[in-house]
């Protein structure tokens, strides 16, 4: 059963939405809790939570990951992202039910392999959620022997926001323009930007973009 740090809503209230935050290979949830704190004041009714991955991480000694990334090439991403779903899918419905709210209002925020965790599982679930932001990530996708196969194509089509630096080295910026791709085939058409002179990171420009969008698609109702 996954768990990781959570932060309450600023209003002191009872939440009225939830963000998860996935964090990327080798971290684990303490590292990015602290984007609940920075986008709180402009988001006091949502909840936080920071789930640390499955898997203790095989390059990393105290880290954690979704799915074990060796050979990072676009199969293993696949696999991996289809056998960490399942975990995830449980962990957001209990945090949803904690929290009594509808899956509509729930948005994700990954980053690295937790942005391919975001886009996997955000466009899976039953109800799509409020929005998916995904910083310096790959959009998992099947070979295309496999792209018939059951859980390839979305069953939902949320908001999606896709961020990477330029100078990713990690994961280069040549994978936002296929995930803009493969998202179209889906029928989504992702908001992106490009943050000039950023490696494989988060920025205040990308914490400013990420805070507008979830802004918006978490607006009160």
């Amino acid at each position: 059963m996954l768990d990781g740090p959570r932060l309450p809503p600023r209003s002191g209230g009872a939440p009225d939405s939830l963000v998860v935050l996935l964090h990327g290979y080798g971290a684990d949830g303490r590292d990015l809790i602290d984007l609940g704190s920075y986008w709180a004041e402009r988001l006091p009714g949502t909840a936080f939570v920071s789930p640390h991955a499955p898997e203790p991480c095989g390059m990393a000694p105290v880290g954690r990951q979704w799915f074990g990334y060796v050979e990072r090439n676009d199969r293993e991403r696949w696999i991996g992202v289809q056998a960490a779903h399942p975990a995830l899918e449980t962990f957001i419905d209990a945090e949803l039910n904690r929290h009594d709210l509808p899956a509509s209002r729930l948005a994700l925020v990954g980053f690295s392999q937790g942005a391919m965790m975001a886009l996997h599982t955000g466009l899976r679930r039953a109800e799509a959620p409020a929005g998916i932001v995904a910083l310096s990530g790959v959009h998992a996708q099947p070979s295309e022997r496999e792209a018939e196969a059951a859980g390839a194509q979305p069953r939902a089509r949320p908001p999606v926001l896709l961020i990477h630096g330029d100078r990713d080295e990690v994961i280069p910026v040549g994978a936002l323009s296929r995930a803009r791709v493969s998202l179209a085939a889906g029928g989504i058409t992702p908001e992106w930007h490009v943050i000039r002179g950023l490696g494989h990171g988060i920025d205040e420009e990308g914490l400013e973009l990420a805070g507008d969008f979830l802004v918006r698609v978490l607006a009160p109702r």
